[in-house]
């Protein structure tokens, strides 16, 4: 929500001109990041579900050190890669009256399993036979959980991912977004339904996990923990926004064509993936009602960043390629500093 008024601003704050859109496309998204999609389970007891980012951006307000550049709903997907990195895209209701946008109820998937809010599906080539598919996540708010019944961690917008490494078109390994770090598997530990793999996504905070369960995190002396159950499945191959990334260029295009569930994109730019700023509001000052930090860890934070800001060129499977194993075992350890290098490509 906006903490202070508006008030002029230097011009090197405001925002650029609104562009005129570039629909750059390409081929469609290949039959086999279709065919190999996970099959995802949301939690059975979820309060915040997916979001769609079209939506999220008409309910928010850029931001700079808690001054308003413009009004709600100023930023659209074809106007966000004008505005300048230190935004923040601050909510412009109170989250914690849980607004219809934040909980994003329309998002919860049917019993087909299609949610009302497309993902984002980015193909990234790194050379001739391998190829990484990436399957974003986003959802209006993180709820980030107790600890010692003491809330932390809840943020307006939360990006996760779902990454799969194809060679020559066929599946090699999987890499889990887990909050700060992931989990890597090879492709044939993983669980199936049909050629899909099955995740899982945590209560509220929306981490990625391949068995259902509780989900101990690797900090907080197991204190902190996610839940995870094969509640309500999400097929996002169904909605989906698709696009390619070119690692070379550091620029992303429409995947055009009929691929299924593939047109959330059609009247849209792709410059969006560009912006490198905060899909929620800045960290709250310790003034704010509700606000606490115990040591380095607070109530409110600032919301993240998006996909551009994933690593999506890494050479390794894992998000950090300087720390990253791929688990030859389903149920192994999600810590990624107990991980050695691995997973690097050919």
């Amino acid at each position: 929500m906006s903490y202070h008024n508006e008030r002029d601003l230097p011009a090197y704050l405001a925002t650029a001109a609104p562009a005129t859109p570039k629909l750059q496309r390409r081929e469609a998204l290949p039959d086999y990041a279709i065919t190999y999609a996970p099959w995802t389970y949301l939690y059975s007891g979820e309060d915040y579900f997916p979001s769609d980012i079209a939506t999220h951006l008409a309910n928010v307000i850029p931001e700079v050190n808690y001054t308003s550049l413009g009004a709600r709903g100023s930023v659209t997907v074809d106007t966000l890669n004008t505005y300048n990195s230190s935004i923040y895209l601050t909510a412009a209701d109170t989250p914690t009256d849980n607004p219809t946008w934040i909980t994003s109820t329309y998002g919860k998937p049917d019993s087909n399993g299609v949610s009302g809010a497309p993902g984002t599906i980015i193909a990234v080539e790194k050379n001739s036979t391998t190829t990484d598919v990436f399957y974003f996540h986003f959802y209006s708010y993180n709820y980030g959980g107790k600890v010692l019944g003491i809330n932390f961690d809840d943020h307006v917008g939360d990006w996760e991912h779902v990454m799969i490494r194809f060679v020559s078109g066929v599946p090699y390994a999987i890499y889990l977004s887990e909050h700060s770090a992931g989990s890597a598997y090879y492709w044939e530990v993983m669980a199936f339904n049909g050629k899909r793999p099955i995740t899982y996504v945590g209560n509220g905070g929306h981490a990625n996990y391949a068995t259902a369960g509780k989900q101990e995190y690797t900090i907080a002396l197991g204190l902190v923990a996610d839940t995870t159950d094969a509640g309500i499945p999400w097929d996002m191959t169904q909605n989906y926004r698709g696009y390619w990334y070119d690692t070379n260029s550091g620029t992303f295009s429409i995947a055009g064509g009929s691929s299924t569930g593939g047109s959330e994109e059609a009247n849209e730019t792709a410059d969006w993936l560009l912006w490198e700023g905060a899909w929620g509001d800045q960290q709250y000052p310790s003034s704010y009602p509700g606000q606490y930090c115990i040591v380095s860890e607070c109530h409110y934070v600032s919301g993240p960043t998006g996909p551009v800001a994933k690593n999506l060129g890494r050479a390794t499977v894992c998000q950090k390629d300087d720390s990253c194993t791929i688990f030859t075992d389903i149920n192994d350890l999600t810590t990624q500093a107990k991980k050695k290098r691995g997973g690097d490509l050919e």
